[in-house]
């Protein structure tokens, strides 16, 4: 069995979350973390941007603590930048502040860009996969009818199951095993909005 390590967290104040919220800001921060360090050039290339901006975001991102320089690496041409945390979270239950709920809720929407990106990449990508990944692939929906309380409950109970998977697992950024690849779960749980319009 897998020993268990300790995922690193952050939970940003309300400035720092609206830096985040910023879309190449947040591509930067989960290739960092997925694929380990890398310089401004090389990610400017990943992404199809001028290597001044992407300067300029990641400065924003070590100022508020999401990255960090990789002095290991570094020399005095390039400047190396690695991941400071595993994992972001946000919208504390017990936040009542409205400006820290107004920027939960641009980031919430600059990460659902992101992951609805990621999901359409999958999904052209789908066909290549090896029948084992396609098999091991899903997109499904569930509509429960429960109380907050129960909804709250169910959450806490799928993210304990997928904390618990994270910790297992070796670090994001390192080279696996063969056959092991890093595996995106996204979870979303809302109670459900009416359709817009009707008759």
């Amino acid at each position: 069995m897998t020993e268990k390590r300790t995922i690193s967290r952050v939970e940003p104040d309300t400035m720092a979350l609206r830096a985040l919220a910023h879309p190449q800001r947040m591509r930067m921060l989960g290739l960092l973390r997925i694929e380990g360090p890398a310089t401004a050039t090389s990610l400017a290339a990943r992404l199809g941007l001028n290597s001044g901006a992407t300067s300029y975001h990641l400065r924003q991102l070590a100022r508020h603590g999401f990255i960090e320089e990789d002095e290991a690496r570094g020399n005095a041409r390039d400047r190396w930048w690695r991941a400071a945390h595993e994992s972001t979270t946000f919208l504390a239950k017990d936040n009542t502040d409205e400006d820290a709920v107004d920027a939960g809720i641009a980031f919430a929407q600059a990460a659902l860009n992101t992951q609805i990106e990621q999901m359409q990449r999958a999904l052209a990508r789908h066909v290549e996969l090896a029948p084992e990944w396609r098999k091991a692939s899903t997109i499904s929906d569930f509509n429960i009818p429960l109380s907050a309380a129960q909804a709250e409950a169910l959450v806490e109970k799928l993210h304990a199951v997928l904390w618990d998977a994270m910790e297992s697992a070796p670090p994001l950024g390192e080279t696996y095993e063969t056959g092991v690849e890093p595996v995106t779960i996204i979870l979303h749980a809302f109670p459900r909005p009416p359709e817009s319009g009707g008759a």
